[in-house]
């Protein structure tokens, strides 16, 4: 293969006859790919969470409409299914269209009309995928040449499918008894809204089994025969996936589909890494919620994250043959030179990445690279400047005017919140969520009103909502602000973030910059050179104190005002 590749493949780890997939080959298999208008998700824990509160909101939303829930629900997991199983859409769509038929829930001409017209929308569209599928296959397939060989884990036990046939029937179990106790609800409101609830996570339960019963079909039968060969690129993409490339794209410039894998010695498709991804995406963007953030900026930093953390290319021998959905198994030179060649099963299906798509990832990719070159000269010139100060005995920071802002849109959040909830009944299940929504916001705006950093000779001083939290200077990773947050890392995982507004075009027209630039330079400065840092020890005074007493007005506050408008205390 190809010695210009930062990682090779050893040759013994090649099967005989395995052709290169070409740029040349490629191109028959991207031309069949699904038109751009139709939307083939990538493998990622964000895009399945967008899928799956786009059905959520629809099934909300035509219930609300006046449909019924047994309908609107199926109606909204269609899009769900749309997305991430279209194969199931043709068993699931024409049932769909026969109960709007058989019950004719009113209004009937708008459910009927609604009905048929979604059914063959969803019928037209998974058609389009399955059968650009089958051109995708036998696109592979020529490539190979026909030639084929044993898969490395093909006498393993296969674990494909475990984790996702049993999150499946879980919440199958946990949907069946929330739809069977809907009636048990006081206000109509409430009772939709349980069915709804209760009919979307059975549904889903529904999703997860079938998806997990597909993946271990199509993994045993991949290992049932020799499989079909390829020589390609790969590179990793950070948690679990890779981009496959064809195999003279030694730059790296087309990438052909994600795919999540896993080590062969995994028995499941999901380990702790992915849960905690899980969690941490989701943490993340209630985040971005509450501190009424740019979410596009936030998404752009994100894939150029992803972009910085990216492998070198290796040399892979693909086993199988790729296409929308499909399993593979991929041996692909360590990152590591020296390591033996690592072989990974599929942890999920293979998604392709059409033309369009690409384009637009290069184009955002650029522009993240543009900002980031800004950033970093910017960052590297105020670093400079600082270095110019003498040392002080403590160096103090505090949230200022951009934070004061940052509480004041939070408090205006807050009060459009409550109003949102005390204007009607909105339903046990929507007040329990304003109440959590709200406490967070009050133990968030102390910390937004009253963080501190601290500088002495032994470190960064860090005041929270528990305490106050130590990071010797030996221990300071970085400190940047990256889009409106003020990231400061420390070795062993922590980490500490406030938020704040920017507006980095009128920043850079009336030359002003912004307070987290300039902490994040005079910190990094100190940290990077001992002379500047400051030569005498803070007081606990200095450092600030714990900030939960002053959370406890807020949460008061907002329990009272709540409490006062759900009772209708005022209006007696």
């Amino acid at each position: 293969m190809n010695t210009d590749v930062r990682r090779t493949l050893p040759a013994t780890a090649i099967p005989d006859g395995c052709l290169p997939w070409t740029t040349e080959h490629t191109r028959r298999w991207t031309r069949v790919l699904p038109p751009g208008w139709i939307p083939v998700p990538r493998v990622g824990l964000r895009v399945l969470k967008l899928v799956l509160l786009t059905g959520a909101l629809a099934a909300l939303g035509l219930t609300a409409a006046g449909l019924p829930p047994y309908l609107a629900t199926p109606a909204g997991l269609l899009l769900v299914l749309l997305q991430l199983r279209p194969e199931a859409v043709r068993v699931w769509a024409p049932p769909l269209a026969l109960a709007a038929v058989v019950l004719r829930p009113a209004p009937v001409l708008p459910v009927l009309a609604g009905a048929l017209l979604l059914t063959a929308a969803a019928l037209a569209i998974s058609a389009t995928r399955l059968r650009a599928r089958e051109r995708q296959r036998e696109a592979a397939l020529t490539a190979s040449g026909g030639v084929t060989a044993p898969l490395p884990d093909a006498d393993r036990p296969i674990g494909r499918g475990r984790f996702l046939s049993g999150l499946g029937i879980t919440l199958i179990l946990a949907g069946v008894p929330v739809m069977a106790t809907a009636g048990l609800w006081d206000s109509s409101e409430g009772r939709a809204a349980a069915a709804v609830a209760g009919c979307f996570v059975a549904g889903l339960g529904v999703t997860a089994l079938l998806s997990g019963v597909l993946g271990r079909r199509r993994a045993t039968a991949l290992r049932a025969a020799p499989a079909p060969v390829l020589r390609v690129l790969v590179r990793g993409r950070g948690r679990g996936g890779v981009k496959v490339f064809a195999a003279d794209d030694v730059a790296g410039l087309r990438p052909l589909f994600t795919v999540g894998v896993v080590p062969l010695d995994h028995d499941t498709e999901y380990d702790t890494a992915v849960v905690e991804e899980a969690v941490t995406d989701t943490v993340a963007d209630l985040a971005d919620l509450a501190d009424l953030g740019d979410v596009a900026d936030r998404a752009r930093s994100a894939d150029r994250l992803d972009d910085d953390r990216a492998e070198p290319l290796r040399e892979a021998v693909l086993y199988g043959t790729p296409y929308d959905g499909a399993e593979v198994v991929l041996v692909s030179a360590a990152p590591k030179p020296g390591d033996p060649p690592v072989t990974e099963r599929s942890s999920g299906p293979v998604r392709p990445l059409s033309e369009g798509g690409v384009r637009r990832r290069l184009e955002r990719a650029k522009r993240a690279a543009a900002r980031t070159a800004a950033d970093d000269e910017e960052h590297l010139g105020l670093v400079e400047a600082a270095r110019l100060t003498s040392p002080a005995p403590v160096r103090r920071w505090r949230a200022g005017a951009v934070d004061r802002l940052s509480g004041f849109l939070m408090v205006v959040w807050g009060v459009l919140l409550y109003w949102i909830s005390t204007d009607g009944d909105v339903g046990l299940w929507k007040d329990i969520l304003v109440v959590l929504t709200g406490l967070y916001g009050a133990f968030r705006i102390p910390v937004k009103l009253c963080w501190r950093v601290t500088a002495d000779r032994t470190g960064l001083w860090l005041n929270g909502l528990r305490g106050t939290t130590h990071i010797p200077w030996d221990d300071v990773r970085s400190v940047r602000r990256e889009s409106l947050e003020l990231k400061l890392r420390w070795h062993g995982d922590g980490s500490w973030t406030v938020s704040a507004p920017r507006w980095a075009r009128l920043q850079r027209r009336r030359g002003v910059t912004h307070p987290y630039d300039v902490l994040a330079a005079e910190v990094t400065a100190m940290h990077t050179d001992p002379a500047l840092r400051p030569t005498g020890d803070s007081e606990e005074r200095e450092r600030g104190r714990p900030l939960w007493p002053l959370a406890v007005p807020f949460v008061l506050a907002w329990l009272t005002a709540v409490l006062v408008g759900l009772t209708g205390f005022l209006d007696g």
